[in-house]
């Protein structure tokens, strides 16, 4: 990879690839990252279970129809930001 304006070189934590940390105290002993992220980051992305079917006014249980989903995926604020995890994560289910 290139250095970018005259920056020297690249350091290996920046490269793409593996990533490599150094440690402060043991600067021989270096940890290489595992490829992939966290596991479970959907865990994460879901803070509010059901929220999105009480906005809707969708029962908890049922189904949210495809045409109210769409809907809301084009408003704005936490409504908005929910349908459109819903409908990213629907696709991601099949």
């Amino acid at each position: 990879m290139r250095a970018s304006r005259g920056m020297g070189d690249i350091n290996p934590s920046k490269m793409p690839g593996k990533k490599i940390i150094k440690r402060k105290d043991h600067p021989q002993d270096v940890e290489v990252y595992k490829k992939g992220g966290k596991v479970n980051w959907i865990g994460d992305a879901i803070r509010k279970p059901g929220a999105l079917h009480k906005e809707l006014g969708v029962p908890q249980g049922e189904k949210i129809p495809a045409k109210k989903l769409a809907k809301a995926a084009k408003s704005s604020g936490k409504l908005g930001k929910r349908a459109r995890l819903a409908e990213t994560l629907k696709g991601l289910k099949k």
